[in-house]
């Protein structure tokens, strides 16, 4: 009996053993948009040159943004203001982190740290594309992202033909209105 007991071991490790190891599932890639240039494998000077771009930019987000509260407070509009005005406090504070962080990058440069280069540089990319976002989100709070136009758009219109005519804010006359007498006479 034990004999058997071993034989069924033997075997049992040996189809075991005779499968062939599972493959890794690969991870399914990310799409194109959202794969991200890794901070190592920018040069340095790259670096310091798109962070300089990227704060203009930012600053550019700044000053349209500001221009939509403005618009917002003529427009006397309390929703859109705080909507707006929610947005630019958000973009203050990523431009305000992005600037330090730029400092940071140069200084990590001058002094050839490596890691501190590229964390410094990836918070600078992670802000600009946040600011872009807070735009996009701004121009939503006013109601323009739905009717942009350039100089060039045209709007043509045309009238259905089964209106019935004339002006619906002054209605035509109504003709032959009989007045009545009061139902009752009064009674003394």
């Amino acid at each position: 009996m034990p004999y058997i007991g071993v034989l069924a071991l033997v075997l049992t490790s040996g189809l075991v053993l005779a499968q062939p190891a599972p493959r890794p599932v690969p991870a399914p890639a990310a799409p194109a948009a959202l794969q991200a240039e890794k901070a190592s494998d920018v040069p340095d000077e790259k670096k310091l040159e798109r962070s300089s771009k990227s704060l203009g930019a930012m600053r550019e987000v700044l000053r349209d943004v500001l221009g939509k509260l403005d618009e917002a407070r003529r427009a006397k509009d309390v929703v859109k203001l705080n909507c707006v005005n929610e947005k630019l406090t958000q973009i203050k504070g990523l431009l305000r982190i992005s600037e330090q962080a730029d400092v940071a990058l140069q200084e990590a440069v001058s002094n050839r740290e490596r890691t501190a280069g590229e964390h410094e540089y990836t918070k600078v990319m992670i802000a600009q594309q946040k600011v872009s976002q807070l735009r996009t989100e701004a121009e939503k709070c006013i109601g323009q992202l739905a009717f942009q136009a350039d100089e060039n758009m045209s709007v043509e219109v045309e009238e259905p033909t089964n209106l019935p005519g004339g002006d619906p804010t002054r209605p035509l006359p109504v003709e032959n209105i009989v007045v009545r007498p009061p139902p009752a006479s009064a009674v003394r």
